[in-house]
């Protein structure tokens, strides 16, 4: 290997990891255990390096192409790129990764005794983004969601040791409204894409049509849809909450504030009037703490 190639891993996998501080949620925050944010990050990198090749977000150069073996002419192929990431994800359970963020995985899927299913999950998700763009019905949005989304809550519980099938179905409701609330702050990001994740059948039914979509500030159709899928994500969110009174300590806290930043994110979306085309509403950092608050009493 030349000596190029010796940095550009490091380069690669830091950059990955440095859009965590960009999250709308926090990834790993300072008052956890340190074994607990180690591997959370180890989680946190997986997940956002699959985000990254199924949007055509890596870093310039083709170092990531390179490191998963795939050759500079299939690089741009994001197909070709996430089988090669889903190899690399599987000697991760039974050999030697070859990319530096799979790596540093396998360390926390020995310790946690993680299993293969929620990084496949990730994987196929973003493949189902290369040939899906388009949701006919809000249940072929939640199966989206299932792969998407849910996963991350998964590992979540698992890294922390705390999973029982109660907590994964209450963790399943937060993480579904967490990436619809996502989808509902991206609307302009994702139609850029050519992706839409309102469904189809909830567009007909508020007279949304795609090209309303791609104006300056929505009009009062697009804003009813809005509100109305805000909706749907703040009754998941309720339904998941009780997650939040089923632990202790610090985790409580944690989980506290991924409810309460959907909640803030939802509350900002309505302050805006449903307006989501102008770009994301965002909460400010004193409503996040009033929902963190509100959320650990367990009210609503």
């Amino acid at each position: 290997m030349t000596e190029t190639g010796t940095t550009r891993p490091g380069v690669t996998e830091r950059g990955t990891l440095d859009k965590a501080a960009a999250e709308n949620f926090p990834v790993a925050p300072f008052f956890l255990p340190k074994d607990w944010r180690t591997d959370l990050m180890a989680v946190y990198g997986f997940a956002r390096l699959v985000d990254d090749i199924g949007d055509g977000d890596l870093a310039p150069g083709g170092a990531d192409a390179r490191l998963l073996g795939v050759s500079p002419a299939e690089a741009e192929d994001r197909l070709v790129l996430l089988d090669a990431f889903e190899a690399d994800l599987h000697r991760v359970f039974s050999g030697e990764p070859r990319h530096p963020l799979l790596r540093r995985l396998r360390p926390t899927v020995r310790r946690r005794a993680l299993t293969p299913e929620p990084f496949l999950g990730l994987i196929a998700a973003n493949r189902q983004d290369q040939l899906v763009t388009r949701y006919e019905t809000y249940d072929d949005l939640l199966a989206y969601c299932e792969l998407s989304a849910n996963p991350v809550g998964r590992l979540v519980l698992a890294v922390t040791g705390t999973s029982t099938p109660e907590r994964v179905r209450l963790s399943d409701a937060i993480c579904t409204a967490l990436q619809i609330v996502e989808h509902l702050q991206d609307v302009a990001e994702d139609l850029g894409r050519d992706r839409i994740y309102l469904p189809a059948a909830d567009m007909k039914r508020f007279h949304v049509q795609e090209v309303d979509l791609a104006t300056k500030t929505a009009g009062a159709s697009v804003r009813a849809l809005v509100a109305y899928e805000a909706q749907r994500a703040r009754e998941l969110l309720n339904e998941g909450a009780p997650l939040v009174g089923s632990v202790h300590g610090r985790l409580k806290l944690l989980l506290a504030g991924f409810v309460a930043g959907g909640r803030a994110a939802l509350r900002a979306i309505a302050a805006a009037e449903h307006d989501v085309l102008p770009g994301p509403p965002k909460p400010g950092k004193l409503q996040l703490l009033r929902e963190v608050g509100v959320t650990l009493r367990g009210e609503r």
